[in-house]
């Protein structure tokens, strides 16, 4: 239960910031470097982009290296871009955007398998709290964010966004899953 807990906290968490960045990159934008409207949704775009790509390359390496790793490398691999992306000028946010969206996301494949392997032969249940109850979650936290925006500015509600990859060091409370045979492949999760 405290392993689907983290899994949880982890989804939303990624959520919330990538519906901030969604919501409010294009107003940060146009604030901080003084960009036209499509050039600061070229941006939004390209981390989009970044992100969908990051939901597809975070499987295979999952698969490989197993999920937990994933969910750390993720989670914890973009702390430090998101940390300098309010900091940074034109050039290095369109550079971070891209790595955030990449690390960020790859976990979500590996999040929604383990959490399956957590709870086996509940797959609508699992579907229903990923999919459904974490994304709804996201969409409330942007609201939250806005109201942030609202009372203390955009630039504070960027750094404030930045320490929400923190909480990926919950994943020290998940289980070790994932068995390696002397070959290093993985094999099936013990049980």
């Amino acid at each position: 239960m405290i392993a689907l807990v983290v899994l949880t906290l982890l989804t939303i968490t990624k959520n919330v910031y990538v519906a901030g960045i969604a919501n409010y990159f294009t107003f940060y934008a146009i604030h901080k470097f003084g960009v036209d409207v499509q050039t600061s949704q070229i941006m939004l775009f390209v981390f989009l982009g970044a992100s969908a790509a990051g939901v597809f390359i975070g499987g295979p390496i999952g698969d490989r290296y197993g999920r937990k790793f994933v969910i750390w490398l993720s989670i914890i691999g973009a702390l430090p871009f998101a940390l300098a992306l309010p900091y940074a000028d034109f050039t290095w946010t369109l550079v971070l955007l891209v790595i955030i969206g990449i690390v960020f996301s790859s976990c979500f494949s590996a999040i929604v398998v383990f959490a399956q392997e957590l709870v086996p032969g509940r797959v609508g249940m699992i579907a229903g709290i990923f999919f459904g109850f974490a994304f709804g979650a996201g969409g409330i936290g942007a609201a939250v964010l806005g109201a942030l925006a609202d009372v203390r500015g955009i630039d504070f509600l960027f750094q404030v966004t930045s320490y929400l990859p923190l909480l990926g060091f919950l994943a020290v409370l998940l289980p070790d899953f994932e068995r390696r045979t002397p070959a290093g492949v993985m094999a099936a999760p013990a049980r």
